[in-house]
């Protein structure tokens, strides 16, 4: 069984093409930038629509197949923006209902974990879900995947590209901020904001900024947010890995493509005797090869989708997920 994947749930168009022992056999990505300021939902959207048909027939050249090969079209239903969501519906519409296969909606968040499941040696693992605009932690339990802690307000990257924005490092700003840290060595006071399980971002980037405006060095700002936002998601992991009583820890989303929050998840999980996964960057950033794999068990697994059944969810819940492939 050969799938499909289309993903753009926000900045990025993705077109994956994967098989069911789980090999890519492509993965298409384009990124859209704005010139200036953050995502523009219709503009991304419109970069989204102008790629989509080119990138389909790259990844099929790539895996080397004829589309009568395909046997299902898996698309991103949500959470995302909407304009970029309904796009990627509608041309995944139109390819399976040209192809006569089935079609499979998918939560963005949970093939993040799906794909680091079949990607990695992670079997069951918590995963420290961190990209632009989603921040959870979330564990598989009694049937579905149960979120033990997430963002009050905004998602770590976007707090990031914001950030990034004021202090003059332009957008996409993590790997900006990433670099500057490494220079950084004086460990600034910012709110170190755990609420229970879950956590927030907007003033620690108040926090930054005031400290900016008294004259305090781009490098040490980098490195104190850094240093406070990954305790903070460290903590939160480690609480919910002795709480489900799981042994791995699995990272997934843009940001942590990060270094240093690998390291400090990867020490975090050595002190409590576990395990610390992370797959390859390109699969933590978003793209078409998570949602056709997931697609893919999703299917196998017996679960049938109309046209009718694929409308987008831009607040799709990953707890609000059925998980039969388990």
């Amino acid at each position: 069984m050969i799938a499909l994947g289309i993903e753009g749930t926000a900045h990025t168009c993705g077109v994956g093409i994967v098989d069911d022992q789980g090999n890519i056999l492509a993965n298409e990505i384009k990124m859209y930038k704005p010139a200036t300021g953050g995502i523009h939902p219709r503009e991304a959207a419109n970069h989204h629509a102008e790629n989509l048909v080119p990138m389909v027939k790259q990844a099929m050249e790539k895996a080397g197949l004829k589309y009568d090969q395909i046997d299902v079209v898996c698309f991103s239903q949500g959470p995302g923006l909407g304009p970029c969501l309904r796009t990627v519906a509608t041309g995944a519409r139109a390819l399976a209902l040209s192809l006569k296969v089935p079609i499979v909606g998918v939560n963005h968040c949970i093939s993040h974990l799906e794909i680091g499941r079949i990607k990695t040696p992670a079997k069951d693992p918590v995963l420290l879900y961190a990209s632009g605009g989603n921040t959870q932690v979330i564990a598989y339990a009694n049937g579905k995947y149960r979120i033990f802690g997430e963002t009050l307000d905004i998602g770590i990257g976007n707090m990031f590209d914001k950030l990034g924005r004021e202090i003059g490092l332009g957008y996409y700003a993590g790997p900006k901020i990433e670099k500057a840290a490494l220079e950084g060595n004086k460990l600034l006071d910012l709110p170190y904001s755990v609420k229970g399980m879950d956590m927030a971002f907007s003033g620690i980037m108040t926090a930054a900024l005031n400290h900016r405006n008294k004259g305090e060095r781009l490098e040490d700002i980098c490195f104190s947010v850094q240093e406070t936002c990954f305790a903070m998601l460290c903590e939160v992991t480690e609480r919910a890995m002795a709480h489900v009583e799981k042994s791995e820890v699995l990272l997934g989303g843009g940001v942590v493509q990060n270094k240093r929050l690998q390291m400090m998840a990867e020490h975090m999980a050595k002190e409590r005797g576990a395990k610390m996964f992370v797959p390859d960057r390109t699969l933590c950033m978003d793209n078409g090869a998570m949602i056709a794999w997931t697609g893919l068990v999703m299917h196998r697994s017996g679960i049938k989708m109309t046209v009718k059944d694929t409308m987008i969810d831009q607040r799709f819940r990953t707890d609000e997920v059925d998980v039969t492939w388990r």
